[in-house]
This record gives C-alpha cells, sequence and structure tokens, in this order.
C-alpha cells in the first residue's frame, strides 16, 4: 500500500473514531514513525513492514482515543519541546496566551522571580525560563507521576522545582514574587459528559477536577498568590470558558486591576490581577 493510501485509510479510520483533526494526527504519526516531516511524507516516507506495523498499530490506539502527545511521546509548547505520557496533563494551546503574558510580566522586572503553582509537566515553568534569560524560576506539583515528567522537562534549566501542595508551597518566598502564574485543575465535577475522552479517561484526575464549580483551586492560587506576590505582583490564573466571570469574582474582593483575557479562538481563558501597593 502506498504512503498516500495509508494516510488516507488512517485519516476514515480516525474521523470514524471521532477525531476532530484526523488527517493532521494521521501525518504527526507516519512521521513519527518514519522520521520523515509531514510535508515530505508523500514524496519521501516509504515505510518498511515494522514502520507499517508500528503506525497502524499508533492510529488504532489514537482511534481509541489515546491522546496523540502520549503515543509519540513529546509535546511542543511555544518554543519549547516537552516529555509527556501517562500519568501527566498534555499542555494545550490555550495555556501558551497565559504564558506569554506572564513572560511579559516578567520581563518588566530586574531579577525576576516568577512562580509557577501546579506546573505538570512543567510547561510553563520551561517556557519562561527560556524566554526570560536570568528569570528566577520556581514550580510545584503535587502529583508525583506528573512530578516526575516535570523533573526530566525541567532537569538542567536551574528551575527550582519541589513536590507538595501549592497552598503550602513556598513559604521561604512569601512576599519575594513579582509574578505568580498557574494553570490549575478547573472542571467542575458534574461536567464529565463534557469533557473529551483524552481528557477525561488520560489525564490525571488531581489536573482536572476542582470541586462543585470548579473554582476550588483557583480559589487557594488566589490566597497563595497572595501570600506570596510583592506589592505590586502580578498573578495569572487559567479558567474553563465558561469561568469568564466567576473566575475573576474570586479575585475581586482584595485585588487591583482584576482582568479576564482571551484565548486565540477569542474564548474567555485567563485572569490577571495585581496586589495592591
Amino acid at each position: 500500500m502506498s504512503t498516500r493510501a495509508l494516510l488516507a485509510d488512517a485519516e476514515a479510520v480516525l474521523t470514524d473514531a471521532g477525531v476532530e483533526s484526523a488527517r493532521v494526527d494521521a501525518e504527526l504519526l507516519m512521521a513519527h514513525v518514519t522520521g520523515v516531516p509531514r510535508s515530505l511524507l508523500i514524496t519521501a516516507a516509504r515505510l518498511n513492514d515494522l514502520q507499517r506495523r508500528s503506525f497502524l498499530e499508533l492510529v488504532d490506539a489514537r482511534a481509541r482515543r489515546v491522546p496523540l502527545q502520549h503515543l509519540t511521546g513529546s509535546a511542543a509548547f511555544r518554543f519549547v519541546d516537552l516529555e509527556v505520557g501517562s500519568g501527566v496533563f498534555v499542555p494545550r494551546p490555550e495555556t501558551e496566551v497565559l504564558t506569554g503574558w506572564a513572560v511579559e510580566e516578567a520581563t518588566r522586572n530586574a531579577d525576576p522571580r516568577v512562580v509557577d503553582l501546579c506546573t505538570g509537566s512543567g510547561a510553563i515553568a520551561l517556557a519562561i525560563v527560556h524566554e526570560v534569560p536570568g528569570a528566577h524560576v520556581h514550580a510545584v506539583e503535587l502529583d508525583e507521576p506528573a512530578f516526575g515528567w516535570a523533573q526530566r522537562n525541567l532537569s538542567g534549566t536551574g528551575v527550582d522545582l519541589r513536590l507538595g501542595d501549592a497552598a503550602e508551597a513556598f513559604g521561604d518566598l512569601d512576599g519575594q514574587v513579582d509574578v505568580v502564574v498557574s494553570n490549575p485543575p478547573y472542571i467542575p465535577l458534574d461536567a464529565w459528559e463534557s469533557v473529551a475522552p483524552e481528557v477525561r479517561d488520560h489525564d490525571p484526575a488531581l489536573a482536572l477536577w476542582s470541586g462543585e464549580d470548579g473554582l476550588d483551586a483557583v480559589r487557594m492560587i488566589e490566597a497563595t498568590a497572595w501570600r506570596l506576590l510583592k506589592p505590586g505582583g502580578v498573578v495569572g490564573v487559567e479558567h474553563a470558558d465558561a469561568q469568564g466571570e466567576s473566575a475573576p469574582a474570586v479575585f475581586s474582593r482584595r485585588w487591583a486591576d482584576v482582568r479576564d483575557h482571551v484565548d486565540l479562538a477569542g474564548r474567555p481563558r485567563f485572569v490577571a490581577a495585581r496586589k495592591p501597593r
């Protein structure tokens, strides 16, 4: 079977399985198996029997809604690549917008100190240390399997990575931090049916669910950021698109410059606020 026919069949299988980006995923899986860039697959990829079997096995797994990134072992995030797999939340493009905000805020400070709460794979922390030379980046993760992935991704970067509860983390930094950033769990417990199978069946529960209204972790981040930040320091927290009013309300009592921000699709995505001077 030709490369073109293999890709067409894989696209059909993934489409039938409800995978939205069926053609792209098929191409990425073939590129992973062959080492040939996506743009050159039709003209340059010639799969041997072992590669063909591996490709078909990966397509079958993707049709069962195993995340693409778990199958390839990596996820692109802004200007870095992360190792990911079972036991860690796969970073999403939506979080790149929040991270860009954190990068901009960090660069406003000389010798900035940044804390990433609920770091998961370490995506935000890795992007910041990569894009803001000289930044002092600290990150914490509660879930041990996810912490292991963060260790892999942040090894050798100088990031201060700790295993523990974000609510109690970094007591030694109280009042010294310029930027707190977090992509915490924010899905309400009753929203199970609305969550994609790739997420609910494969991402760790600790990274997803957050109380009846989905805001338990956001409230925790608000309290922790208040403790950590200098006067004038800023916090940014991702939330669900349905929380464009309820998440900012968590910060309305004692924070200044509370503002919600949209993602690349124009949907409410993260709230930012400043600790008054």
